[in-house]
């Protein structure tokens, strides 16, 4: 089933791509081509990877069985947030953590306050409504600015710790010169600078939608603290998020976009499909490969990205 994603992925790009050119001629051609048209193409892939961040970071919250082990496990690294926490708020969306009702489920939550020094009230839900930022920030204290700021500056060091090593060893035979490691580090620290915005604007979205902006545009009795914490304030945050990608160059934001897209899909569709509904796949990879390898020997500079060059010099 990846490997069919992967393909129906770069074969839907591949027909976004030709549908555009001909698109781009036929107006050009017409003397009508706009500035929004040229700048299109360049939000496309943003735009893309921003959407399956959305999708892949709401399976990890509430459908975490749909994600790969080792996928949501490194998500859980960078995000280093407390289980206990994710589980409430799990609980909050199947209705069992209910604000104003005791409903047996303080204890999860009581535990992190002991743990944190907080006040034991914090963690029931029958006598504190919402659950307080502080919490959400565990460590940080109540600001939810200084902890997005504190977010961004431990996971640009996580990254940091991952990512320079990395471009490092990806391009020793190239270092020959201080202008080529210089590149390896820059372009290591402007990834690590995607991950830090990354996660430090789920955060600070996640504040702005349940605390900040969010009750001030909806009173409670429009929407209430626990319609924020049943997903609303996640789901802002997973909206947000993704559009990070813009600090990276565009063609990272490229690579990005189609190597995420995938493992969106992948949370959407079925693993495994029963023996009567195989054939779906089946035509569905078919299709796909032909696609991508019609257009590798006949026009390989539609199929883009890394994939593409190295598809390209296998068939030559």
């Amino acid at each position: 089933m990846d490997l069919t994603l992967f393909s129906f992925t770069r074969a839907v790009d591949l027909v976004a791509c030709i549908i555009w050119a001909r698109w781009r001629r036929w107006r050009s051609a017409r003397g009508r081509w706009s500035r929004a048209e040229s700048l299109a193409p360049k939000l496309a892939d943003s735009g893309v990877f921003a959407a399956s961040a959305a999708v892949v970071m709401w399976a990890w919250f509430y459908l975490p069985e749909r994600l790969p082990k080792s996928y949501g496990k490194w998500i859980g690294e960078v995000a280093r947030v407390d289980s206990r926490l994710i589980e409430a708020l799990r609980r909050v969306r199947r209705g069992v953590f209910v604000y104003g009702k005791d409903t047996g489920q303080a204890p999860l939550l009581q535990s992190m306050c002991k743990d944190y020094g907080w006040p034991i009230e914090w963690g029931d839900p029958a006598k504190t409504i919402p659950i307080p930022c502080e919490m959400v920030h565990m460590s940080c204290g109540p600001n939810c600015e200084k902890h997005a700021v504190s977010r961004f500056v431990r996971t640009f060091g996580f990254a940091c710790a991952t990512y320079i090593p990395l471009q490092i060893a990806f391009r020793l035979r190239r270092l020959k010169s201080a202008s080529s490691l210089r590149r390896a580090v820059s372009d290591a620290l402007r990834s690590s600078a995607f991950l830090a915005s990354f996660v430090s604007i789920f955060y600070y979205s996640v504040c702005l939608a349940r605390t900040r902006i969010g009750p001030k545009i909806f009173p409670r009795d429009v929407v209430t603290p626990m319609m924020w914490d049943s997903g609303l304030c996640v789901g802002a945050g997973c909206l947000m998020c993704g559009w990070s990608i813009l600090v990276e160059s565009p063609s990272k934001r490229q690579e990005l976009a189609l190597f995420v897209a995938p493992r969106a899909a992948a949370t959407v569709l079925p693993r495994f499909y029963d023996k009567q509904y195989q054939y779906r796949e089946r035509i569905t990879f078919a299709v796909s490969a032909a696609l991508l390898l019609t257009c590798l020997q006949e026009r390989p500079g539609l199929v883009r990205g890394v994939f593409g060059r190295i598809a390209t010099s296998v068939l030559k």
